[in-house]
């Protein structure tokens, strides 16, 4: 995918397998290849990770945290010494969500009223005020290339009027963010559809942001507990509900299975903690599965995670070595158990992309499960 060639924020379809999309999002800072997974950078950092290595996995596009970024260093800071992209050396684009997410998950902590949120901060207790347009203004402070609108993610499970009423509010939001966002060529601003598991809800919500008008929906309000059959039961309608010819994010999500399963529902990207936070508790995925790295089984063996795997965990160490490293809690154990599954992760996108082009996802697919379904390599 060439990069650095346009001035304006845009979206392509080369290629469709089914409900599947294969092509990219372009944006003044680089292609992004789609599907896409965007390893998410929380603080300004993906941890245990450098931004080049990041970038050596595959990855176009980092996913940055308007919630921990406004509480430390705080936006202006960071505006001050030249944007989130020089401040973390990360040259490519970035999405930043809004913070709803994580304001929502301050139960008791929070008030939530039509003008916004009111919260304290976990950090140090200090009283925030998250409206709509302070979110939009935060966003446009860190420079982030596309902008997410600011909604309440509704809980799960949630009675339908519940859901409605968190829905319509949410629109309400997402039509003061497009206010506020502004004219701004070369950046994006996403709406996020919003309805709990309600078909109608989902249509309303989507009628709505379509109304508003955006560079980009998300699909939000899922991966919040209600497991992956209830989740696929929205994908097989909720994609075909936001518009054709822009970008769908379906937010927060999550296990390889899950994305291979969203990718064939039509959805274009993903982001989620798992590999990153699972690399540091010592959880591989790899091509036959998960691996817990801590178990005895490890202790004395040469071969590598994942023989198919090119990252420097796979290609340099064996899982002694990381049984090893992650038992005496070094620092190292972190950055490779990251990197491999970060790559892992990056060369599953480019798996699904190349299938789809060729137009073999079905079989790709059966192959992506029929390898997990082998199980890890058998001990020594």
């Amino acid at each position: 995918m060439g990069g650095f060639m346009t001035t304006h924020f845009g979206f392509e379809i080369a290629a469709t397998d089914g409900r599947a999309r294969q092509g990219r999002v372009r944006t003044p800072r680089g292609d992004i290849a789609t599907p896409a997974f965007m390893p998410v950078g929380t603080a300004a950092t993906v941890k245990a990770m450098m931004p080049a290595s990041v970038r050596e996995t595959g990855a176009d596009i980092l996913l940055g945290n308007t919630y921990h970024l406004m509480l430390r260093p705080g936006a202006e800071r960071i505006d001050r010494l030249g944007g989130l992209h020089k401040f973390m050396n990360w040259e490519r684009p970035i999405l930043t969500d809004s913070g709803g997410f994580q304001v929502m998950s301050l139960t008791g902590l929070r008030k939530l009223t039509e003008e916004g949120v009111k919260f304290r901060s976990h950090v140090d207790g200090t009283e925030f005020n998250l409206t709509p347009e302070r979110s939009m203004e935060i966003q446009r402070l860190l420079g982030s290339d596309i902008v997410m609108c600011f909604d309440e993610c509704t809980p799960h499970p949630a009675e339908k009027d519940v859901a409605a009423r968190s829905m319509a509010l949410s629109m309400r939001w997402a039509d003061r963010s497009k206010s506020a966002f502004g004219d701004r060529p070369g950046y994006a601003l996403f709406g996020i559809q919003q309805g709990s598991v309600y078909p109608d809800l989902r249509a309303e919500s989507a009628e709505a942001l379509t109304g508003i008008g955006f560079d980009g929906y998300a699909i939000g309000g899922l991966a919040v507990g209600e497991g992956q059959e209830a989740m696929f039961g929205v994908l097989d309608y909720a994609p075909g509900q936001l518009p054709h010819d822009k970008p769908r994010y379906l937010m927060g999500v999550g296990k390889p299975d899950d994305i291979v399963g969203a990718v064939l529902r039509g959805v274009d990207m993903f982001d989620c903690v798992l590999p990153s936070r699972s690399g540091r508790t010592g959880q591989a995925f790899t091509r036959r599965g998960q691996v817990n790295i801590k178990n005895a089984r490890h202790a004395d063996d040469p071969r590598p995670l994942d023989a198919e795997c090119a990252c420097p965990a796979c290609r340099n160490y064996s899982r002694a070595y990381l049984h090893h490293v992650f038992k005496a809690q070094e620092i190292i154990s972190s950055m490779l158990m990251t990197w491999h599954n970060l790559q892992y992760y990056q060369d599953l996108m480019a798996g699904l992309r190349g299938a789809i082009a060729n137009q073999t996802l079905d079989a790709f697919v059966a192959g992506f499960h029929d390898k997990r379904g082998q199980g890890d390599v058998d001990p020594l």
